[in-house]
């Protein structure tokens, strides 16, 4: 019994340890997961997540508006009812991917990736603007 309840304990830190250090997918698994809630902000693998309290239509005329606050420069944009996706660039020409999905009646999750390895501070900036748009 003992010997059953060492190996347990050695196979649960091994376990545990292998997540901790495992790069990328798992970690990003568990993060992402933890973005379920309104509020929360993740920023993974260069990209800002986060679920906010408005309609895809409030949302999309938030990101509208925080882009045009922001004096970027709109090279894209596709909207339907369930989703949208606003493309643009910065002066130093860095571009900017936001994407909104319905995600019940009254939230929407919000995606914003600066180029290709993301820039959270200018993520979290523009995230700011959206919002205070809102």
């Amino acid at each position: 019994m003992r010997y059953l309840m060492l190996t347990i304990a050695v196979l649960a830190t091994t376990t545990a340890l292998w997540i901790a250090a495992a790069p990328g997918c798992v970690a990003a698994a568990v993060a992402v997961g933890a973005a379920a809630g309104v509020g929360t902000v993740v920023y993974v693998n260069g990209e800002l997540d986060t679920v906010v309290e408005a309609t895809v239509d409030q949302a999309w005329k938030a990101t509208n508006a925080a882009v045009e606050d922001l004096e970027f420069t709109t090279t894209e944009t596709n909207k339907d009812a369930l989703s949208a996706e606003h493309v643009s660039r910065t002066a130093q020409d860095k571009k900017i991917r936001i994407r909104l999905d319905h995600e019940t009646d009254t939230t929407t999750r919000i995606r914003i990736r600066v180029d290709t390895f993301g820039n959270e501070d200018l993520s979290r900036t523009i995230l700011d603007k959206i919002k205070a748009n809102l």
